[in-house]
């Protein structure tokens, strides 16, 4: 099952920040004077607009966003900005005029705010008109709360959510609510939490965490009081999302798919370059085959990729549908030596490269073990909200190899969910040192 909404905005928001950066750096080259031009500059341009636009939440615009939210987070994100410039000038106590820099900042602001409002307005006519970009959407509740949303999105058609149908939990049954979103294929529910059961709102919540769907609250001023969710307004309609995550933030994604392709390129270039013929003398010599074994694997969004990795077993037929076991006779002498080393996964540093899978995250399963345990499991189509990893949390505390019983997976989704929950750039470093770390004093389950 693929979760088909934001069609467009995860790549037009990466697209975006590298828009910006690019008009920073260029400008700097076209209308700054020679004493500017060093790399060490154009690095601190880019790193104190990133820091800004995490400050001032700059690229969390969304299509509910309001005109005056979009105003206030420019003229915050440009006078941090412009602080940081100028406080550079008077650090290293150039002799250029602020005039300068002032012509710098007014050129390179009108040229990113021009792209910014005019790429959410072209967004808005696109939806409107061409009803492209359309999330389709059922609203479960009738009573104030959702006739107010129900005028909302039938009377905004730019905001793109396509009401496909209103439900009544008095009249129906969620398992019916549920059927009808699986028959017509539905993006997002909109659950009012007015008179709605905690059972009830238990049920909606398992589907969408098994199904890869959104689920958002439509609150009472109670609820509001009470609630600890994240908050967004479309319109005056305060609407909760029951499900947020750290790399729904468009710059916090750019961050993560900027440190994977860095981290990466340093890998394949300064490790793979000659550990590839090196591994290949090795696997050729000892066996008949393919040096890199490719093998289909669930990602984002439930997407299937190939995985690559070192071939570590003789040729079989089992290869795709039964993982290896301890003293499992596929496995070559050589391939013993990658598996312990967790050598073998090193060509999906070259995955990571190309954007199927990140350095840290859930470690994606063969297809057929997925679509068992998806079934099995509560909330394991979770983890497919973000990439897969080389390596990940569950890896890292003891979870990784042999599924050797329901336990094993189980936690592998409680650390899976608990990392995408909380994701951090430094938690992925910490990640990264225990993988390192294990990998070289030996796990009894790397085989």
């Amino acid at each position: 099952m693929q979760r088909k909404i934001g069609r467009y905005s995860k790549y037009l928001r990466p697209i975006t920040i590298t828009f910006d950066l690019f008009v920073l750096v260029a400008l700097a080259l076209l209308l700054l004077p020679i004493s500017f031009q060093t790399v060490f500059f154009y690095l601190y341009l880019s790193f104190s607009w990133i820091v800004t636009a995490v400050i001032t939440k700059f690229y969390q615009v969304y299509r509910f966003t309001k005109l005056i939210q979009i105003a206030q987070k420019i003229i915050k994100q440009y006078f941090l900005f412009a602080l940081n410039v100028f406080a550079l000038n008077g650090l290293f106590t150039l002799t250029e005029t602020y005039s300068v820099l002032g012509y710098y900042l007014l050129f390179s602001g009108f040229i990113i705010v021009a792209t910014k409002y005019l790429v959410f307005w072209l967004l808005k006519l696109f939806r409107k008109y061409y009803k492209g970009n359309l999330r389709k959407i059922v609203i479960v509740g009738h009573d104030d709360l959702t006739s107010n949303f129900v005028k909302f999105v039938t009377t905004n058609p730019d905001y793109g959510y396509a009401l496909s149908s209103q439900f009544s939990l008095i009249q129906s049954h969620p398992s019916e609510i549920i059927n009808y979103c699986e028959e017509n294929k539905i993006d997002e529910i909109y659950l009012s939490l007015e008179k709605t059961t905690t059972k009830q709102v238990g049920y909606f919540i398992d589907y969408v965490d098994n199904n890869l769907k959104l689920l958002k609250f439509l609150p009472s001023k109670k609820d509001l009081l009470s609630a600890n969710l994240k908050v967004d307004y479309y319109g005056v309609i305060p609407v909760m999302p029951s499900r947020t995550t750290p790399l729904n933030d468009p710059l916090n994604y750019f961050i993560k798919r900027g440190f994977d392709i860095v981290f990466s390129s340093l890998v394949i270039i300064g490790i793979m370059s000659w550990l590839t013929p090196l591994v290949a003398i090795l696997i050729r010599l000892e066996s008949k085959g393919p040096i890199f074994f490719k093998q289909k694997r669930h990602g984002l969004d439930y997407e299937e990729f190939n995985c690559y990795k070192f071939r570590s077993m003789f040729v079989n037929d089992h290869a795709d549908i039964a993982e290896a076991i301890k003293n499992d006779p596929r496995i070559t002498k050589v391939g013993a030596f990658l598996r312990r080393t967790s050598l073998d996964e090193m060509p999906q540093f070259f995955n990571v490269f190309i954007g199927n899978m990140s350095v840290v995250g859930p470690r994606p399963h063969m297809l057929n073990f997925t679509e068992k345990y998806a079934v099995k499991v509560n909330k394991f189509k979770a983890r497919h909200f973000i990439k897969p990893g080389i390596t990940g949390m569950a890896q890292t505390h003891g979870y990784r190899g042999e599924i050797e019983n329901d336990t094993d997976i189980i936690n592998r989704i409680k650390y899976d969910i608990f990392y995408m929950e909380s994701w951090s750039l430094l938690l992925d470093l910490k990640i990264i040192y225990l993988t390192i770390k294990n990998a070289l004093k030996g796990e009894k389950k790397a085989y």
